[in-house]
């Protein structure tokens, strides 16, 4: 029986259940989901998939990432609610490949692991399903693992899985609406130019997610746990002299501004770090930079592009301000003038929750 997956939280329980009902079939996993964006998203589910199959014993087969073909597939729906036209026509694709790679391998029979999913409409799936067994031949097997306290045994296995739990489903005009009723930040779609590698990122997840298959290699003893903590996210920055002379500069991780915009001149100088006088708005230029973070850096914009770590740049501004999490605008300039100074800079700061690795042993 060829088994849709699109993603462990629900294939691991689903794949189990279905070992313990069709001990006789060989299951094999096709992880076709090009819906999920961004990219680096996808390649965590699908690593984790690929662990949580590898656990099972399962076979598992990555289909294609058709992205562009995917967006086609649902241009003009993209404000459809979860469960509305453009989930049909999202399921229907996903069939479509999922039946036709059943045919290339030769089974009768196939299923969905978005059957377990309480988001997702089980009617809507096995309409679907039914559609592609009555023109393609392969049996869509409908079973129902929510039922009976289902879904609260797939919580528990997810617990004690450590699975990666993921908070949308995978598409971005799913999580564009989400993100607007929850009144949150869409900072799944951050990509910042300097590659940094940022707080809660999908990419800080898919690190330390490679790094626990690697410790369970390794056989050493883990835990995945949470925490809260001030996460930070800037939009934009930009330093204009006099009326029109923009010039390159850095806002250390953790500067804001209220109105998004200052005027001001240097009011007073402490110890090479140079004072505004306004938003409490802190200058200091490139040498005393490279000399508090031990670095070389050749320019402010070599700067931009390839910054420091977060956490060196945390010590830097606890050097200066009062502490790593401090809010004060820090601004890195090639030198400091003596003109009239705008700061444009667009930035949030906000509660957040983000996974860490412990190792036990």
């Amino acid at each position: 029986m060829l088994v849709h997956i699109c993603c462990s939280v629900d294939s691991h329980f689903f794949l189990e259940k279905l070992q313990a009902d069709y001990p006789d079939e060989k299951l094999t996993g096709f992880f076709y989901d090009p819906n999920i964006h961004p990219y680096s998203e996808y390649r965590l589910r699908y690593l984790d998939v690929k662990r949580s199959c590898k656990t099972l014993g399962i076979d598992l087969i990555e289909g294609e990432y058709d992205y562009e073909n995917w967006l086609e597939a649902v241009r003009g729906l993209e404000n459809e609610p979860e469960k509305g036209r453009r989930c049909e026509v999202c399921f229907d694709k996903r069939f479509d490949v999922s039946a036709h790679k059943a045919l290339e391998l030769g089974e009768k029979k196939m299923t969905t692991t978005l059957l377990v999913s309480p988001l997702k409409s089980q009617q809507q799936l096995k309409a679907s399903g039914d559609a592609f067994y009555e023109s393609h031949g392969v049996e869509f097997i409908a079973v129902d693992y929510r039922a009976n306290g289902g879904t609260q045994d797939q919580s528990r296995v997810t617990k004690e899985q450590q699975l990666y739990r993921q908070d949308y489903c995978g598409c971005l005009f799913g999580l564009t609406m989400q993100r607007e009723q929850q009144d949150r930040l869409m900072d799944e779609m951050f990509s910042p130019i300097n590659n940094h590698i940022l707080p809660a990122s999908i990419e800080e997840r898919l690190v330390m997610y490679e790094k626990r298959m690697k410790l369970e290699d390794d056989e050493i003893d883990y835990r995945i746990i949470k925490e809260k903590f001030l996460n930070y996210r800037q939009f934009s920055c930009k330093v204009i002299l006099g009326k029109s002379d923009v010039i390159p500069a850095y806002a250390l991780s953790y500067s804001t501004l209220p109105r998004k915009k200052a005027q001001g001149r240097i009011e007073y100088s402490i110890k090479k770090v140079h004072y505004m006088n306004r938003d409490e708005i802190r200058i200091i230029d490139l040498a005393t930079f490279n000399a508090l973070a031990d670095a070389d850096f050749s320019s402010v914009t070599e700067l931009i592009y390839n910054p420091l770590p977060l956490e060196k740049e945390q010590h830097l501004r606890s050097q200066i301000s009062s502490s790593p999490y401090d809010m004060t605008p820090i601004i890195i300039l090639e030198s400091v003038p003596d003109r009239k100074i705008t700061l444009h800079l667009d930035a949030k700061v906000y509660e957040d929750t983000k996974e860490k690795l412990i190792i036990l042993s």
